[in-house]
């Protein structure tokens, strides 16, 4: 059974696509004393409440990662954080620095003081594959927010509040996902736009990424950035699984754009280890002053270890691909 199990939840960003995912998963395996549902439109927790036709178990938090004490109110007695909230948009970020910065990197920080002062027990935050080796805005805030949140188990070493983080790339069915777009391109029978015809990407589903947000505060002691083994795959094969047969058109990368993607870098592999039956790598922390210990049952990455969709050992057939969207989408 989950240590989740029964506890007063709150996640951060709860009405975006992993949100009503992980919602959903909660309600139906975790039976929640309380999920508070933490996020700053209104329009969007009045669908969400719908969607979830007022389950008495959900409570409704409007309000901004960027105001500590708003964040203060609403952990009032709250066991356990999913932290999910941020701005995203690879563009977007490029042309809003500072909103940014104020969000994933600030907001990050609140998340970490409140949930201390709170007397909070674990909390995981969402990260990103960006987050490796940045070359964007984006990439650069949530790496920010990463060495935070690990690091704030220095600021919590004396309390019982630990934090750890789970980095993944694209999520099939999430509201910026690329599926749709094509899909709407494709029944107008019209070219689909790819930045660049060489481009890789790695892909997981919100069931697969709501999983390993359960699995790690299961298994966490604090200090881990877990990143989940899966396979990668092609972006010409993803459009055409997508829409069989349709014409692609190379476009150029967007600003801040990667030919290909990276979840553990070069100088990451050095620490990084392979857990729960190689499902699941852990970056472990450079210092860990609050007793951090390699996980049971680890195996060290070989020398040189770094972890890209382009030098992946497993690759998804269109075929492959084509059944998980049906499956999900």
């Amino acid at each position: 059974m989950s240590i989740l199990h029964g506890s007063s939840i709150l996640i951060t960003g709860g009405t975006g696509s992993f949100g009503k995912a992980f919602i959903r998963y909660a309600l139906d395996n975790l039976n929640p004393r309380r999920l508070v549902v933490f996020s700053r439109d209104e329009l969007k927790q009045y669908e969400v409440r719908h969607l979830f036709n007022d389950d008495p178990r959900l409570r409704w938090f409007i309000g901004d990662i960027r105001d500590e004490r708003r964040l203060a109110r609403a952990l009032h007695g709250v066991d356990h954080v999913v932290h999910a909230a941020a701005l995203k948009q690879v563009d977007t970020a490029e042309y809003n620095p500072f909103e940014f910065v104020k969000t994933n990197v600030l907001g990050s920080q609140n998340v970490i003081e409140a949930s201390i002062d709170a007397g909070v027990k674990r909390v995981v935050a969402l990260s990103t594959d960006k987050a490796s080796s940045p070359i964007n805005l984006y990439g650069a805030t949530k790496l920010t927010a990463d060495k935070l949140f690990i690091t704030g188990n220095h600021y919590a070493a004396a309390y019982e509040t630990r934090f750890a983080v789970v980095r993944y790339g694209n999520v099939m069915g999430s509201r910026g996902s690329v599926i749709p777009f094509f899909r709407k391109l494709g029944e107008q029978g019209k070219p689909l736009p790819i930045t660049d015809l060489r481009c890789t990407r790695f892909f997981i589903t919100l069931p697969q990424a709501v999983k390993m947000v359960v699995d790690t505060f299961d298994f966490m002691q604090g200090g881990e950035l877990l990143v989940p083994r899966i396979p990668s795959m092609r972006v010409v094969d993803l459009a055409h699984a997508v829409v069989p047969g349709a014409e692609l058109v190379d476009v150029g990368l967007r600003p801040g754009e990667k030919l290909h993607e990276e979840m553990i870098s070069p100088e990451e592999g050095r620490r990084a280890v392979v857990v729960r039956d190689g499902d699941y790598f852990v970056i472990q922390p450079d210092i860990a002053s609050w007793g951090y210990s390699a996980p049971i049952g680890s195996t060290p990455t070989p020398d040189g270890f770094a972890y890209r969709s382009d030098s992946n050992d497993e690759w998804y057939t269109q075929e492959q691909i084509r059944t998980i969207i049906e499956a999900e989408l």
